[in-house]
């Protein structure tokens, strides 16, 4: 099954993607409150001027090269399935509590993680910004972490 896949923004002007099987769809799922914004959890949303993509199926070596944009907060099944876009907006509650619970130690993220594996600081939740190098280097000395989508990395979202 193809499904197209468009821009959408929401009242406060977060982008995000939609995944649907039609334009008939995307309207759809608007005109009953089905979508929202991943970020703010809004239900006023519209289609942002794009050329629709059309997504022919996963695992194609093609789709790896393909950037991510953004994460749905819609089913890309048509109406037929509510309960995936509930639970899209559940996991993007859940993380969105996960970042207002973590300190913005912006650029001296690799600094801090090591400082606070090391001992030197007390362990506390932190995020930042690190650059693919840096990351790398924790990760060889045992130190996991992981990336999150820049919209996600927004102080406003606190």
């Amino acid at each position: 099954m193809s499904l197209k896949v468009f821009d959408l923004q929401c009242d406060a002007g977060h982008v995000f993607e939609g995944w649907f099987a039609s334009s008939d769809s995307y309207e759809s799922q608007r005109d009953k409150g089905l979508l929202s914004c991943p970020a703010c959890d809004s239900r006023q949303i519209s289609k942002k001027l794009s050329a629709p993509r059309i997504n022919m199926g996963h695992g194609k070596a093609d789709d790896a090269a393909s950037p991510v944009r953004g994460v749905s907060g819609v089913s890309g099944q048509g109406a037929e399935s509510p309960q995936l876009a509930q639970l899209q907006a559940r996991v993007m509650q859940h993380i969105r509590e996960m970042v207002r619970k973590t300190e913005n130690v912006g650029p001296r993220f690799a600094e801090e993680a090591r400082r606070i594996h090391e001992g030197e600081v007390d362990e506390r939740p932190i995020r930042g910004t690190a650059t693919e190098e840096e990351r790398m280097e924790l990760a060889r000395d045992g130190i996991e972490v992981f990336a999150i989508p820049d919209f996600l990395d927004d102080d406003r979202l606190q």
